[in-house]
């Protein structure tokens, strides 16, 4: 069932109506049944009305002067383009309706053209108004589509532009740090996977924040695809900037290619457990937990990788701090802390 527009929705009446009482007595019982209407008797009128763009304009035949006509045809000429202004012409039996139909056709190429013949029933003027107040309401709905989609279309451009960028800056520093086109294309493909993921989220989440447990977990989840987990996430529900979703992805990626090539999940019984909390001050501050457990003897290396550095860098300065990055000799651990309202800017 469509929905009744309510008359906020509707757009006004003027009502040209120069001789006896015929603005005063259309505009009566216009407003009886709850149509918005404006009366004008005179040039000045006319001239203020048209300013504020009527719905619907209805013009006796005794209106029908050339300035009028022509004060008419320049705001029709004014019109954007989804507009169609309906016109409703109220004529004398006897005018000669085709010669004036001709003319105003010719004079008001953007309006659409309604005559009737007076005497005219108050419901018969009512059913025509009422029909063409909406059918100026649709034409108001199309120009809101066609407006939406104009946003949306530039939205799209922003959006690939910036995924082609992000894309771009992946490969550039995959390729400083590749020693081989195998490493160069398997470490390429991952982090995409994990660019991917991100996106997917948001998607989900429609909008320009998205949940952090679900960013982890479409992060973490292809790790712990074999029954056993091998990464222990543990944290509060709660939301961040795409912005900042789309780099702890990547960075999350990192830390687990490092633990597979070298740390605690490149042994059988080594796991990490991921963990983030939020303190409960005035300024609440988001810290991020990186431990990893059960792996090999940890040394520092004397040379920090591609992974190691953009971690290090991307979350310094996503949070606004210098991360901790400990290599201890019963497992690698990483933690960060900054402002959560940080981390909730666009």
């Amino acid at each position: 069932m469509k929905a009744v527009p309510t008359e906020s929705e509707l757009d006004w009446v003027l009502v040209l109506a120069p001789f006896r009482k015929d603005a005063d007595y259309v505009a009566a019982f216009l407003r009886e049944q709850k149509i918005e209407v404006k009366a004008a008797k005179a040039d000045g009128d006319l001239v203020e009305h048209l300013a504020l763009s009527p719905g619907i304009i209805v013009i006796t035949h005794e209106a029908l002067n050339p300035q009028v006509v022509a004060r008419i045809a320049t705001h029709l000429a004014e019109q954007p383009d989804w507009s169609e202004v309906p016109i409703i012409v109220l004529l004398e039996r006897t005018a000669p309706i085709a010669r004036i139909r001709g003319q105003l056709l010719n004079s008001w190429p953007g309006s659409r053209l309604l005559f009737y013949t007076r005497p005219i029933t108050p419901l018969e003027l009512v059913n025509g108004i009422q029909s063409n107040l909406l059918v100026r309401l649709r034409q108001r709905q199309v120009r809101d589509s066609i407006d939406r989609e104009q946003e949306l279309r530039l939205e799209l451009n922003h959006r690939v532009k910036n995924i082609l960028a992000s894309v771009t800056s992946i490969f550039q520093m995959t390729r400083r740090g590749a020693t081989s086109v195998e490493g160069l294309a398997s470490d390429f493909a991952g982090r995409l996977q994990a660019l991917s993921n991100v996106h997917s989220a948001v998607f989900e989440a429609g909008g320009e924040e998205v949940s952090l447990s679900a960013v982890v977990d479409l992060t973490v989840s292809p790790y712990n695809s074999d029954g056993a987990s091998r990464i222990d996430v543990l944290g509060p529900n709660l939301v961040v900037s795409r912005v900042a979703g789309t780099t702890i992805a990547l960075c999350l990626h990192e830390l687990i290619t490092n633990a597979i090539k070298y740390g605690a999940l490149s042994h059988p019984d080594g796991h990490v457990d991921f963990l983030w909390s939020v303190g409960t001050d005035d300024s609440p501050e988001l810290s991020l937990n990186w431990i990893e457990v059960g792996g090999p003897a940890v040394r520092e290396p004397t040379r920090h990788g591609y992974g190691t550095r953009y971690v290090r860098s991307a979350l310094g300065s996503l949070f606004g701090t210098v991360p901790e990055i400990v290599f201890a000799p019963d497992g690698f651990r990483f933690s960060v802390k900054g402002s959560l309202a940080r981390l909730a800017r666009q």
